[in-house]
């Protein structure tokens, strides 16, 4: 409903936007992601936080929080997306290290402007040569199918192949469902491969899914994984949600209005970016118009209404989860927690 409203309102619009070619960026920002995730660790579970932050492509946030004491030391991380034979991969590249974090951005773009296999190979035995990077197969199974990215088995299994070698960690997505993250591990289990947790979160709300670790740094917790094979991922109760549910609220989180944000992150449009047609910076859609279209935000209007306990009472009962989460039952390295939160990637 949501995708014929937009395309409506492409056709109607004297500056047409197209959504296609759009990208939207998540309500919090860099610090607001971390303080909420920092407070949800260390004020329930009274653990200390080890927080990693990703983004699509790009280190600014990282960098962003670098500027001040308190992060100072947050890991140099980021989602690189990866074009390989037709399909596009997902590797989270955790703590690269800050003297050569912008030169291997560089030749990361590059790749991905001119996929070439030997290129891959090479950038991966690159980040697998500092021994305090880890790289993480994100959601390996997920197809992207919403913006027509596919991929088969076949595709798969070359991509693992190549790369596994320079691969140190298969992800459980808490964004992703159920039975995805149990297919992933049993792809992790055939490759030999340790899972950790991943939040993919795009909302508001803290992700399903941390690693429990006795590490004292980020570095001392990369050697667990990389070198002692050693992982505790801990599941949250938002996890057990159906997948609807987890779904929905975060859509509600994209499209509220948030006014005692800083500029730039309070109005839904002000965080959709459109490129330009003649070249020009990407610019937010909220500098075409002097407030979204009445036609779009009637259909906001009408998803708002799910967050009503009532509505989202009976999301529950028309979509139960009937996959349950006792599958890791019998997996030692896999919990299952009964009240906590959780952190963006890492903990």
């Amino acid at each position: 409903m949501l995708h014929e409203a937009l395309q409506e309102q492409c056709r109607k619009a004297r500056i047409p936007v197209d959504f296609t070619r759009a990208y939207w960026t998540p309500p919090l920002t860099p610090r607001l992601a971390y303080e909420t995730e920092r407070d949800q660790i260390e004020k329930v579970l009274g653990l200390k936080s080890l927080v990693s932050l990703t983004d699509h492509d790009t280190i600014e946030a990282p960098l962003l929080l670098r500027d001040t004491a308190e992060t100072a030391q947050m890991p140099i991380s980021l989602e690189w997306s990866v074009p390989f034979q037709g399909t596009i991969f997902h590797l989270g590249v955790h703590n690269l290290p800050s003297a050569q974090a912008q030169t291997i951005m560089d030749d990361m773009a590059a790749y991905t402007q001119s996929p070439n296999e030997a290129r891959l190979l090479g950038l991966l035995a690159l980040l697998d040569s500092f021994p305090d990077v880890l790289v993480v197969f994100n959601h390996p199974l997920w197809t992207q199918s919403c913006i027509g990215v596919h991929r088969d088995e076949h595709v798969l299994q070359r991509f693992l192949s190549s790369a596994v070698q320079f691969l140190h960690a298969f992800e459980i997505n808490a964004a992703r469902s159920h039975k995805e993250n149990r297919r992933v591990e049993e792809l992790a289990a055939r490759w030999n491969r340790p899972l950790v947790a991943g939040g993919d979160r795009h909302g508001c709300t803290a992700s399903g899914a941390v690693n429990l670790t006795e590490a004292e740094s980020f570095c001392e917790f990369v050697s667990e994984i990389r070198k002692d094979q050693h992982s505790h991922v801990l599941l949250m109760p938002q996890y057990t949600e159906p997948m609807s549910v987890r779904t929905t609220r975060t859509l509600l989180d994209v499209i509220r209005h948030y006014p005692h944000f800083p500029s730039g992150s309070r109005r839904w449009d002000d965080r959709v970016f459109h490129p330009g047609d003649d070249g020009s910076a990407d610019r937010p859609i909220s500098s075409l118009w002097k407030k979204p279209p009445a036609f779009v935000e009637r259909v906001f209007s009408c998803l708002r209404l799910v967050e009503s306990a009532v509505v989202q009472h009976a999301f529950r009962c028309l979509f139960p989860d009937s996959e349950g989460t006792d599958r890791h039952k019998d997996h030692s390295s896999i919990l299952v927690a009964t009240e906590t939160v959780s952190t963006e990637a890492f903990l």
